[in-house]
């Protein structure tokens, strides 16, 4: 018969949950992705100046919350299987053959997962901004606005409301730029004030038809 202490002992998980907060929002040729730069493990803040987003190509990026080791992981191996692409095609992989390989990954390991939930986002082969929303086994669907992680249930009711005109007045959502680009800082700020795993800064990586380019916007750093 087991002893009392042995029954008390924890079961081994494999898995911890790194915290923090990844967005993606599209537009007519513009996708935005953001995230936190915080990672945590229970109440402890192991890092503040780490990044959530991999530029995949030119025009597309990957932005992911979970595990951080398995985050690390799976980008490096995404970034392989470009690699191998580019060499064998002589050009880059589309969003659309992105969004396919990435489902294929994840659900190569569905029997023990990668702890990540992804977001997949760029411009899509007829110039549109275009974002893809994973499971941690590789479902996933085409969407116009997305968020992963631990703040993702404060995030999602305000983007509904924005961007889809939900017991709004708006008749349409907004596809303007620089509108999409406030409501993401407003809504990540408005995160990290309730949510204790998100927080320190906000990288946001702007995809176009020029290019990308990043940039970092302080957030609650306690």
């Amino acid at each position: 018969m087991d002893s009392p202490l042995a029954r008390a002992r924890p079961e081994f998980n494999p898995y911890v949950d790194n915290g923090g907060t990844v967005i993606a929002i599209s537009g007519k040729d513009f996708c935005l992705l953001g995230g936190d730069t915080r990672i945590s493990q229970d109440y402890n803040i192991l890092s503040r100046t780490t990044s959530k987003i991999t530029q995949l190509t030119r025009t597309a990026a990957i932005a992911t919350s979970g595990m951080l080791a398995d985050i690390v992981k799976f980008h490096k191996l995404i970034l392989a299987r470009i690699k191998n692409y580019e060499y064998k095609m002589h050009k880059e992989p589309s969003l659309e053959a992105l969004s396919f390989l990435v489902s294929k990954e994840l659900y190569m390991k569905r029997f023990m997962p990668y702890y990540t939930f992804n977001l997949v986002g760029g411009l899509d082969s007829e110039g549109r901004g275009a974002v893809f929303s994973y499971d941690a086994v590789g479902s996933f669907d085409r969407v116009t606005y997305s968020s992963m992680g631990s703040g993702s249930q404060l995030v999602i009711p305000v983007l509904d409301n924005q961007l889809k005109g939900h017991n709004h007045i708006a008749e349409e959502p907004c596809e303007s730029f620089a509108r999409a680009t406030d409501l993401l800082k407003d809504v990540m700020n408005s995160c990290a004030e309730r949510d204790i795993y998100t927080g320190d800064q906000l990288e946001l990586l702007v995809v176009t038809a020029e290019g990308s380019k990043s940039e970092f916007t302080p957030l609650r750093a306690d």
